[in-house]
Order: C-alpha cells, then sequence, then structure tokens
C-alpha cells in the first residue's frame, strides 16, 4: 500500500523558503510531525497513512507558501507561528477562508487559534486584547467569511465616538461621511482581505452597514453579524443597550483593550463591566489576547509588554494599599493605639 503523501510547491524560490538554509525549516516540520519530509524536485513528501498527520503536513505547506507569496520572507518565522498553535488544534477551524479574498487568514499565536475556534462555537465573543494584536482583524475576518458564505444577510458594524461625546451632529457630511474616520481601522482590516471592488459592492448593497452606536438603540438585529469595535469606551448603560440588540440567528463579536480607556475618570468601561458580568455564562466566550500576540512591528509588542508590566505593578501596589487601609479600620476599633501610627508609616511607604 502506498503511503506517500505529497504537496507540490510550484515556485523555485518560495519552495526555497519553505526548505530554509540546510533544510533547516524542514527539520523543524519534521520534529512537529514526528515523521521525515522528504523533497523531490518541487515536491515534498511524508510517508504515512494517518490522516491527521497528512491534515497537519499540508496546512502547514500551504500556509507557509500563502503568506510567502503575499511577500513575507522569512519562512522560519512564518513556520515558528504554526507551530506555536495548539498541536491538538483542528486546522480547519483555525483558519479563515473567506470566498472572493485575496489572502486566507491565518492564526499566528495559539491565542489567536482560539479566538478564532471561539468566534466558531460561540454566538457571542468578547475578545480583550492589545493594539495590534489582532482582535479586532479576526473578528473582520470570520464576519466576512459568514456573510460570503450566506450564513448571515449582513454585517453591522459599530463603535462609540467617545471623541465626537456621541453627538455627531456638527461634523461635516451625511452620517457615513461623519463615522467613518472612527471605523477606519475596521475599513484597514477589511482591504487586507477582499479586492476593493468587493468591498466596494457589499457597501453600495448596504451587506456591511456602519453606524454609531448611539443609533443601535430600539433595534433588533436578526440574521447579521454584529462588530463593536473599541468597547472599552462604551458605558455600561451603552453594553447593555448593545448586548440587547441581538436577534435569531446572529452572532456579536465585542473587541477592546482594557489599557486605551477614553472615558471620563469617574465613568466605568462597560466592557469590564460586562466581562465581569457575564464571564459564567457557558454560551459567551471571553478571549484575551496579550503582548505575545502582538503581531504588528516586533518594537510594538514591546511597548504593549512595558506598559502591561506597568499596569500590573500599579495594581499590585493598589490591592497592598486596600489591605492596609482595611487594617488601618480595624485597628482604630481595638484598642492598640500604639500600634496606628505604626501602621501610618506602613501605609506611607506604599504610596
Amino acid at each position: 500500500m502506498d503511503t506517500e503523501y505529497t504537496v507540490v510547491v510550484p515556485d523555485v524560490e518560495i519552495l526555497s523558503c519553505v526548505c530554509g538554509t540546510n533544510d533547516n525549516n524542514l527539520k523543524l516540520i519534521e520534529d512537529y510531525l514526528g515523521i521525515p519530509v522528504f523533497t523531490r524536485g518541487n515536491e515534498l513528501s511524508v510517508n504515512t497513512d494517518n490522516d491527521s498527520l497528512r491534515e497537519k503536513f499540508r496546512y502547514i505547506i500551504d500556509r507557509v507558501v500563502d503568506e510567502l507569496g503575499e511577500g513575507s520572507k522569512n519562512g522560519t518565522d512564518i513556520i515558528a507561528s504554526v507551530l506555536n498553535i495548539d498541536r491538538k488544534a483542528d486546522m480547519n477551524s483555525v483558519s479563515i477562508a473567506v470566498p472572493g479574498a485575496v489572502r486566507k487568514v491565518y492564526p499566528h499565536t495559539r491565542h489567536q487559534a482560539e479566538y478564532i475556534q471561539s468566534m466558531r462555537e460561540k454566538n457571542m465573543v468578547f475578545c480583550i486584547g492589545a493594539a495590534g494584536s489582532g482582535k479586532t482583524f479576526l473578528a473582520v475576518a470570520e464576519a466576512l467569511r459568514l456573510l460570503l458564505t450566506h450564513k448571515v444577510s449582513r454585517i453591522v458594524i459599530t463603535r462609540p465616538v467617545v471623541e465626537a461625546g456621541e453627538s455627531l451632529g456638527f461634523l461635516p457630511g451625511d452620517l457615513k461621511d461623519k463615522i467613518t474616520p472612527y471605523l477606519r481601522p475596521l475599513y484597514d482590516s477589511m482591504e487586507l482581505i477582499l479586492p476593493k471592488e468587493t468591498m466596494k459592492r457589499l457597501l453600495e448593497s448596504e451587506l456591511i452597514e456602519i453606524a454609531p452606536l448611539a443609533y443601535m438603540r430600539g433595534r433588533t438585529l436578526n440574521n447579521s453579524v454584529v462588530i463593536l469595535d473599541e468597547a472599552q469606551n462604551t458605558t455600561r448603560e451603552q453594553m447593555k443597550m448593545f448586548l440587547t440588540r441581538m436577534g435569531e440567528n446572529s452572532k456579536v463579536f465585542v473587541t477592546g483593550d482594557e489599557t486605551q480607556i477614553d472615558l471620563p475618570k469617574k465613568v466605568p468601561s462597560g466592557l469590564k463591566h460586562a466581562v465581569s458580568l457575564l464571564e459564567g455564562i457557558e454560551e459567551i466566550g471571553i478571549n484575551r489576547l496579550a503582548a505575545e500576540d502582538v503581531v504588528r512591528n516586533p518594537l510594538v509588542q514591546k511597548i504593549v509588554k512595558a506598559y502591561e508590566n506597568e499596569q500590573n505593578e500599579d495594581e499590585f501596589f493598589c490591592r497592598i494599599n486596600k489591605k492596609c487601609f482595611s487594617a488601618v479600620k480595624r485597628l482604630r476599633k481595638t484598642s492598640l493605639a500604639g500600634s496606628y501610627s505604626y501602621t501610618c508609616w506602613i501605609l506611607r511607604c506604599f504610596r
């Protein structure tokens, strides 16, 4: 019985990048699969009758070829990102194939793969992540897949317009002109996936609808994918209003970055409140992307990590302060008057 399984790579230059210097990339793939990889001309082969290994082998080669074809030059980095994804993940569920797209969308980290799986399995998904972690891009890609495979009839995109105080009347132009600058990141994501002509057709036919969050009130969104971006800038009331717009056969994707809240200091974030309130509901997916999931310039990853570390330190000392205040209150109710001044001194040290 012939157990050889072959993938053809037509472009010699891309094949060279797939193999790597001294076949180092093939060695990485061999270590991952646990079986040898053979080269013959423009063919890459494995000898196995295991369907799972064959599927993983094709997924790895197809993804590297796709990304190299889009202009990426480092096959080693691409393979490393593929192999970082959980070995038990279903390869078909961690890539997004949008009909008519200029590219297939792949996760670059294990957390991104889990996020994609969550969007497939749940009807409401929250994703909290830093700038450049892919939270918005992957939500847009999955929404386009659902629309263009006729699983839903439209995409509705919204976000809070904090900078304009949710009052767009003083801005020039019609509603689309007023809201477009605030939704530019979402347009950018779409343009990375679909040809401009397709994008234009979808917008003109209103299969993709854009609206400020304030315009969601009173609506029921059936047979739709609804994306709320920059959700950290919603109030509790706005978030409740938005989440209750969900209708039949709809999916809701909520994305935000808890470190970039632009609300007034005394106004709590609707995203933080919703996540803490809804985390225990099984039908709702909550995913978190961290600094290591940032896929922009490597310097951005370092910047995000530095801010995360500072925030963690602030939260740590805040907890200590609260404990110290609690201790002081308890001491004031006791006869340990001499210890009270000592406790205050400790408290000042942690400020």
